[in-house]
C-alpha cells in the first residue's frame, strides 16, 4: 500500500532540491504518515489506519465516525 493518508487523501509531492549555485535536483517532499489502530466505538472494532499528523487532528476534532464518513464519502478510504 503506498503512502497516502486515509483520512485526508495527502500523498507525496514532487519538487526540487536547490543548491547554493541554483542547480536543481529532483527530490520527493514526503508526508508525516503513521500507522495507527483506533477503538470505532460504534461498531466496537478496533481498525488499524494510515493517517497523516494533518489526519489525526481531524479525527481529535471531529470524532472518529464523522472523520471516516466524510473521508469515504471523498473516496480517501479503499475498505
Amino acid at each position: 500500500m503506498s503512502k497516502i493518508c486515509q483520512i485526508t487523501g495527502k500523498k507525496a509531492m514532487v519538487g526540487n532540491n536547490v543548491s547554493h549555485s541554483k542547480r536543481r535536483t529532483k527530490r520527493r517532499f514526503e508526508i508525516n504518515l503513521f500507522e495507527k489502530k483506533f477503538y470505532w466505538v460504534e461498531q466496537d472494532v478496533w481498525i488499524s489506519l494510515k493517517v497523516s499528523a494533518a489526519g489525526l487532528r481531524t479525527i481529535n476534532k471531529k470524532g472518529l465516525d464523522a472523520a471516516l464518513k466524510d473521508a469515504a464519502a471523498a473516496g480517501f478510504l479503499n475498505a
